[in-house]
């Protein structure tokens, strides 16, 4: 079975990201497949390089590029990035984009796109 995750929590308020992390590696030792994880409105938060740890004082980072290593997408909305000030609106570039290595922004469009090749769309919210 083929897999859309949409995180929408922030790691530092809420364990929305945990619970997706948690499910994308029993998914993918089960056999299944990821095609992409999209982070928006507050989800995007994990996607920063400089962020502190969740409420339980894990960071994040280094389980979601493990994903990526193995060839998950992982997707950042770039309207949510823009509107809490992350990201200039049309001036991202990759020298001046604080998200850490495996995550790239993109629009709603990839993730109506997953969404339509996927067997299942998941939610994760705050």
């Amino acid at each position: 079975m083929n897999f859309v995750i949409a995180v929408h929590g922030a790691p530092m308020t809420s364990y929305a990201g945990e619970h997706a992390l948690g499910f994308a590696q029993a998914a993918l030792s089960d056999g299944h497949q990821i095609e992409r994880i999209f982070f928006l409105h507050d989800g995007i938060y994990h996607a920063v390089r400089t962020r502190s740890p969740g409420p339980d004082g894990l960071d994040l980072v280094p389980s979601w590029q493990h994903l990526a290593d193995a060839g998950i997408e992982l997707a950042v909305c770039i309207g949510s990035a823009g509107r809490r000030g992350l990201v200039p609106a049309a001036e991202s570039t990759p020298t001046t984009t604080p998200l850490a290595q495996g995550f790239q922004l993109a629009g709603l469009g990839q993730l109506i796109a997953g969404i339509q090749a996927a067997d299942r769309y998941l939610e994760f919210p705050a």
